[in-house]
């Protein structure tokens, strides 16, 4: 099975994984593994500990099918500056790469969302924490999450608007299934049809 790589920092949000975590575990196609900046145990904001399957230099060496930087309390800190050739990687392999809440920012930080539509929590945050790296402001987006080539961003509200983008652009499920799997955990069970797809 072909791994994905979730990010996980300090203080990481746990909420905004779940979901995503889950279904592409079930996929049958697609297996869950988490990377960290050592393989020290890492506490999420809601007082869970995940011990990283990786550290970053491992990471490195493994051929993954994404990289998701998951938001959280440590992307504006030392800690996130590590993180840097994990993503480079990802870019050089032109794999999906998706950043949801501050991770976003932090993409736009290393000039990664200059040429692309993108989403974050806020424009103003962003352009202010990003500074002179961030020269994307036309292309920003108002939206919940938004998938443009092989990178998906998206705000800290959006954890299933994240995960239906990146399921997608994993190939992970059709389209009809991944608006069905959308609608069954934001709204409760609700069948669709095609025609309801555009």
């Amino acid at each position: 099975m072909k791994e994905v790589l979730f990010l996980l920092l300090n203080e990481f949000a746990e909420w905004e994984m779940s979901p995503l975590a889950a279904a592409l575990n079930q996929s049958g196609r697609f297996c869950v593994k988490t990377v960290s900046v050592s393989r020290s145990p890492v506490r999420s904001i809601g007082g869970f500990s995940v011990n990283p399957d990786y550290d970053i230099a491992k990471a490195l060496n493994i051929d993954f099918a994404g990289l998701l930087l998951i938001g959280g309390k440590a992307w504006r800190t030392p800690e996130a500056g590590q993180v840097r050739p994990l993503v480079e990687r990802a870019m050089e392999r032109q794999v999906l790469l998706g950043a949801i809440c501050d991770a976003s920012v932090y993409l736009g930080s290393l000039g990664l969302l200059n040429r692309i539509d993108h989403t974050s929590n806020q424009m103003e945050d962003l352009q202010s924490y990003a500074g002179n790296a961030y020269t994307g402001k036309s292309l920003y987006r108002f939206q919940q999450a938004v998938r443009c080539g092989n990178i998906v961003t998206a705000n800290g509200t959006a954890g299933l608007e994240f995960a239906k983008e990146v399921l997608l652009g994993l190939g992970a499920m059709t389209e009809a299934d991944a608006e069905q799997w959308y609608r069954f955990y934001k709204l409760g069970y609700c069948a669709i049809t095609k025609d309801q797809l555009h």
